[in-house]
């Protein structure tokens, strides 16, 4: 299991790299839009690794699942 200061680390890096460098923002309004899109691509589309190729929010439903089971 990844130590949760370094997924902070990877998702910080990774939210850079993919939108915030890529993307001139005009206003604070655009730049906020533009990083609530990246965290819910991030969190409902994009599979991770770690997660045994689920999104996150897959995981965390199927966690919720099993747990109440």
């Amino acid at each position: 299991m990844i130590c949760g200061s370094a997924l902070v680390v990877w998702l910080w890096r990774s939210l850079k790299y993919e939108e915030i460098y890529l993307h001139a923002c005009e206003s604070l309004t655009e730049a906020r839009g533009g990083i609530g899109r990246y965290v819910r691509f991030n969190n409902d589309a994009r599979p991770h690794t770690a997660l045994g190729y689920q999104t996150p929010a897959a995981f965390y439903d199927s966690t919720l699942r099993s747990t109440a089971a």
